[in-house]
């Protein structure tokens, strides 16, 4: 096929492009993309791509919706420019957690990866997606990267006594995901629930909210429709023991970090001596930094899917772990058309 052209955004070239782009001996393709005084996004590609693979990779930043249309604009710039195939390498899928109906609301994911097919995306390479099934909202070939292998190995290589540690699910969502870091650890697992209100439970979902009673009239007489009964959350309650132990809770997402630490206070007072907290990405939004400083949390590890410096410097228990080699090695097996199955080895289901 064509060559290997890289387009990458100028305007904030992370040290995670830097690494990519040296792992892989290609230049960064020569592209110019600026805000007009408007707010406009505009994009001038200042190289031929013309029959190559068009990489273009996509850290999120705060601004996500500029981002997102910095990415479909250099797509569709891209496609209007005939490259071969266009492949996004987006660590972080923004507004992966509007992947369910609530209320009047409307399924987010769904329209982007519409809007990123639309523009002209030809595969999609990204990394733990908040839910696995997002990849069947595109209808390109997706690879969803996992950052277990790396948090994994972070666990066994910087804590020394690991092998007295339970892995936490702050919450029933999440207990897959901690099933599958303790089987691999062979480690034990404790799953928190009870009173402590998940943004993700059920309870904010409007179906569930009883109708008003003008509407009852509606129904037609024979149509006996059962009453919900609302969901009584029980007080907190840890299911497995954590006393005496390490304990390090598993997420996808760190970014509103309130779950987290009311998580830490429940494991401090049933006795675990130390709390470590590992997520793939690290958002850590508006004050989270200083709200982990401050915290009970020992040791907060994220991997660079997001770039994330400001809130180091504003909190030294935040760590980094580089998943960059995973991704250069998937843009170097899509170019050269080799198997992706080796990326995914020792991947269950519910990882």
């Amino acid at each position: 096929g064509g060559g290997l052209g890289n387009g990458v955004k100028n305007s904030s070239i992370s040290t995670f492009n830097f690494i990519m782009t040296v792992r892989l001996g290609v230049e960064m393709g020569k592209v110019q993309v600026y805000q007009e005084p408007n707010r406009e996004t505009r994009v001038q590609i200042q190289e031929s791509v013309r029959g190559k693979d068009v990489f273009i990779i996509q850290t999120v930043s705060k601004d996500v919706n500029t981002t997102v249309m910095e990415l479909l604009i250099m797509v569709y710039a891209c496609k209007t420019s005939c490259a071969k195939s266009i492949i996004g390498v987006i660590p972080y899928f923004p507004y992966s957690k509007q992947c369910k109906m609530r209320k009047r609301g409307s399924i987010v994911s769904k329209l982007l990866a519409s809007m990123m097919c639309k523009a002209g995306l030809t595969h999609l390479i990204t990394m733990d997606l908040h839910q696995k099934e997002i990849q069947g909202f595109f209808n390109i070939p997706v690879d969803n990267l996992r950052a277990s292998p790396f948090l994994l190995q972070y666990i066994q290589e910087e804590i020394p006594d690991y092998r007295n540690a339970v892995i936490v699910a702050k919450s029933p969502a999440s207990a897959k995901r901690a099933q599958s870091f303790a089987e691999r650890l062979r480690l034990g697992i404790a799953v928190i629930h009870g009173e402590a209100q998940d943004a993700e439970s059920d309870l904010v979902d409007g179906r569930h909210s009883p109708p008003m009673v003008r509407s009852v009239a509606a129904i037609h007489p024979s149509l006996e429709i059962p009453m919900l009964i609302p969901k009584e959350k029980p007080p907190i309650t840890v299911v497995g023991d954590v006393g005496g132990r390490i304990a390090i809770i598993v997420d996808d997402i760190i970014d509103d970090v309130d779950s987290f630490l009311a998580a830490a206070e429940t494991l401090k007072e049933r006795g675990a001596y130390k709390i470590f907290v590992m997520a793939t990405h690290g958002l850590l939004s508006s004050d989270a930094p200083r709200l982990i400083e401050e915290s009970a949390i020992d040791e907060v590890v994220v991997t660079n899917t997001i770039p994330h410096e400001i809130q180091k410097l504003q909190c030294p228990k935040i760590k980094t772990v580089d998943i960059s080699m995973i991704l250069s090695e998937a843009i170097r097996r899509i170019h050269n058309g080799e198997s992706m199955s080796y990326l995914f080895r020792n991947i269950g289901l519910d990882d």
